[in-house]
């Protein structure tokens, strides 16, 4: 198995970027640890000459880059995405270190591809944009001062999603083909028709109330994330989903 191949999957994406040289210096940390596929929602300056200059020898990662309007260009096709914070939240995500993370992204970048969403430099990710992650991860720093900042995350979890690609490589020949192939995971596009199609029929039932939906969908979303729903399971629910609507 080719050692770029899964990272070639992988989506660095980060969200409402601020500061252009920070996109650059994530290009770098992307192409010192072989990543080349970086998406950009709503950066407030890109391209820009700071980028290409923080970038060093990166520029061709920012020449590929893709810039999207929302969350749902960047993830669009994508069969698992982790929102990297440090923020505690009241969230029931399963939650990773960032070792854990790159293992369960390396796994899924097998065949598809997977994203890992970071967040603005000042306030981080928004609970809405954790929410359309399946699982989230935590890069375990110092209590006493946990700061780090965007690019330095980014160094991190490229390390260790090399690393975690190095191992799998070696252990490629101990692997069952058989097993590795039976789990088709749904991509978010599959999961935000299904939540789209609940979210209506709750409402023809009167069971939500779309003036008053407090965080019901928010904890649905949760619930299926850690679930971790395949192709056909998907399929199945929007099933009884089309027959309830009829009856309705």
């Amino acid at each position: 198995m080719n050692l770029d191949f899964p990272l070639d999957h992988i989506r660095i994406v980060l969200s409402h970027t601020s500061h252009p040289g920070n996109i650059g210096a994530a290009a770098r940390a992307m192409k010192t640890m072989g990543l080349r596929s970086l998406f950009l929602i709503n950066p407030k300056l890109f391209p820009d000459a700071e980028a290409e200059a923080r970038a060093a020898h990166a520029t061709d990662v920012l020449e590929r880059t893709t810039v999207c309007t929302d969350i749902d260009q960047a993830f669009d096709q994508t069969v698992l995405a982790a929102a990297v914070t440090a923020r505690p939240r009241g969230l029931s995500h399963d939650v990773l270190d960032a070792r854990q993370g790159a293992r369960e992204l390396i796994r899924h970048a097998q065949r598809q591809p997977v994203a890992l969403l970071f967040g603005r430099e000042s306030s981080g990710l928004t609970s809405e944009e954790v929410n359309r992650c399946q699982i989230v991860i935590h890069i375990p720093t110092n209590p006493e001062y946990p700061s780090l900042n965007l690019a330095s995350a980014v160094q991190v979890m490229t390390y260790e999603l090399r690393m975690e690609s190095i191992e799998q490589t070696q252990a490629a020949p101990r692997a069952s083909p058989v097993q590795s192939s039976v789990y088709q995971p749904a991509s978010f596009n599959e999961l935000e028709a299904l939540y789209q199609h609940l979210e209506i029929l709750m409402i023809t039932s009167d069971f939500l109330d779309p003036q008053k939906p407090k965080r019901l969908m928010s904890r649905i979303r949760r619930m299926f994330a850690r679930a971790r729903l395949e192709k056909e399971e998907v399929q199945i629910l929007r099933g009884i989903l089309t027959s309830l609507g009829k009856r309705w």
